[in-house]
Formats: structure tokens, sequence, C-alpha cells
């Protein structure tokens, strides 16, 4: 599956942007080309709607925590709505791992995240 964005304007300085499909290694310059168009306006708020996204790698976790360190840089925020189940989980994966290294590759922390996300939706 591939993945497409869409995105827009909701009002001065609030952006949101709607992933849908698969956000992975293979897909995530889409999303990441878009989020860098949207970060030259400096918004204050980056609203990522995740309610189409099927499945994310460690790829688009990274293209996401990119525009919160970009954001943070001026004092906006990142806000993640209608998170699916499974998307849902790898995000507590990633805010429970320690911060010493646990996966030695990254395609070792995607299989990883490959499995638990399979595990939500069965």
């Amino acid at each position: 599956m591939n993945l497409s964005v869409t995105s827009k304007q909701k009002m001065d300085g609030v952006y949101m942007l709607s992933p849908s499909g698969r956000l992975d290694t293979s897909t995530f310059p889409i999303l990441e080309e878009r989020v860098d168009r949207i970060l030259q306006e400096k918004p204050h708020t980056l609203v990522f709607d995740m309610e189409m996204l099927d499945y994310i790698s460690s790829m688009g976790v990274r293209v996401i925590a990119k525009a919160q360190k970009a954001m943070k840089s001026y004092n906006g925020k990142v806000v993640l709505l209608n998170l699916q189940p499974q998307i849902q989980k790898v995000f507590d994966i990633i805010k429970a791992l320690p911060s010493q290294q646990v996966f030695s590759t990254m395609g070792e922390l995607d299989d990883y995240l490959d499995r638990m996300q399979r595990q939500v939706t069965g």
C-alpha cells in the first residue's frame, strides 16, 4: 500500500497533515517533504491526523520527531490526533523505551514495531 498525504491550513499558524496508508521506509519521504514545506511557514501548531494511517515504521516516527524538534526551536507544538490502536501502540513503545540503545539496527526496530502492530490489528 502507498502513502498519500493531504495538508491544509486550518487557521492562521495551524496546519493539519493527514497521512493515509503505510508510513514506512519507502514512503516516509512523501510525508517528510510535506512537513518540510509547512515548517518553512513557521506554524505555531502542526497537527498530524492519523485516522487513515494503517502502519508506521521507525522512519515515520522519525519524521514526526524531526517536526517536533523543529517546532520546539520556536515554541511551536506538534499534536497527534485520531491514532489507530496499532499506531498508538508504536508511540507507547517509543515512550517506554529506555534512553540507551535497545535495538542494534533500524531494521531490528522496524521488525519489532511490525510485530507489535500486528498483535493489535490481529
